[in-house]
């Protein structure tokens, strides 16, 4: 009678017909910290329970793609960059955008100026340090429109298969690394380089930026009502979830701070983060903008002899699961 009773309460607060709150599993891309900081905010606030959910939210790591994940069963829904998503959707895995809460590209070159790049035709010749696991689609593609290949010699560039580190920079193992505004650009300057002994190439600047964190799901799913209705809720509180962190990115950062069971991240960083984190999701109301998909597909077909997609992409984002959360 009282589990009855707290799902009637449930219900009435809600305004949901369900007993008991739905579960949802949410992969990550990376591990606890303030690039996620919407979804942390939303538990931490009660705006999932307020839908009627009882979310898990599953932490990513370099030995965790959340494709896999999904086709494997682990997760209702995954954060995933749009490149790394239509790479796996190409490749016979159908993953469908229903919910784009970033806006804009955080992800960037970093080069030290002593190794002579000042511009991106001096990265002819260099050694450039770049992420794999999907990260490495609009780099390949950026490459591909200066026209300088990815196998090393003169004319190309060497490419150093990067850690999720900064450590080729430091080391000048490599004249440039990949960062993100939020992540690791300010590792390289805590290890002690200055803003001054720096350059920086963001993909945003250079026209070859692509949609990262959106929110996937398997597209078989969608046709069952009963997830729909589960992932309208979700994507509803998580942009609540978003909009909070926006506005009181100190406070964001401080609750994915308590949900690191690692004890790896430090006040400063997050906090950084977080203030980064909501300039990449400012303008976004969680709707994917088909110009912004659009030019992502340009930029990933624009790949010369071995574009990261062959073909248009179809049916790879729905709105359907926004024109309802977002009403």
């Amino acid at each position: 009678m009282k589990k009855l009773m707290t799902g009637v309460a449930l219900a009435a607060l809600t305004g949901s017909a369900a007993w008991a709150a739905d579960e949802v599993k949410l992969q990550l891309k990376w591990v606890t910290q303030a690039q996620f900081g919407g979804y942390y905010v939303a538990l931490d606030k009660g705006f999932y329970e307020e839908e009627g959910l009882d979310v898990t939210i599953l932490p990513g790591g370099p030995d965790i793609a959340p494709p896999q994940v999904m086709a494997g069963g682990g997760a209702d829904v995954m954060v995933d960059w749009l490149p790394s998503a239509l790479a796996a959707r190409e490749k016979g895995l159908p993953i469908v955008n229903i919910a784009q809460p970033f806006k804009s590209s955080g992800m960037m070159l970093t080069c030290l100026k002593e190794s002579g790049v000042a511009t991106p035709a001096d990265f002819k010749g260099k050694t450039l340090g770049v992420w794999f696991g999907g990260n490495e689609y609009p780099f390949l593609s950026w490459m591909s429109t200066l026209g300088l290949p990815t196998n090393g010699g003169a004319d190309g560039v060497e490419v150093l298969k990067q850690g999720f580190n900064v450590d080729p920079l430091l080391q000048k193992q490599a004249a440039c690394i990949s960062t993100m505004t939020y992540n690791e650009y300010w590792q390289v300057i805590d290890a002690g380089i200055s803003p001054e002994e720096l350059i920086t190439f963001k993909y945003e600047d250079q026209g070859v930026a692509t949609l990262e964190d959106g929110l996937y799901v398997l597209e078989d799913n969608l046709k069952d009502p009963a997830f729909e209705d589960k992932m309208v809720r979700f994507v509803r509180a998580s942009m609540k979830g978003w909009k909070y962190a926006e506005e009181n990115p100190d406070e964001a950062a401080m609750i994915v701070l308590d949900n690191d069971e690692t004890g790896a991240q430090t006040e400063t960083h997050q906090k950084r983060m977080m203030a980064e984190i909501a300039k990449l999701t400012a303008g976004s109301n969680g709707a994917l903008d088909p110009a912004d998909f659009d030019r992502t597909v340009g930029t990933l077909m624009g790949g010369g002899s071995d574009p990261v997609i062959s073909k248009m992409p179809e049916g790879a984002w729905t709105h359907q699961i926004t024109d309802k959360a977002l009403q």
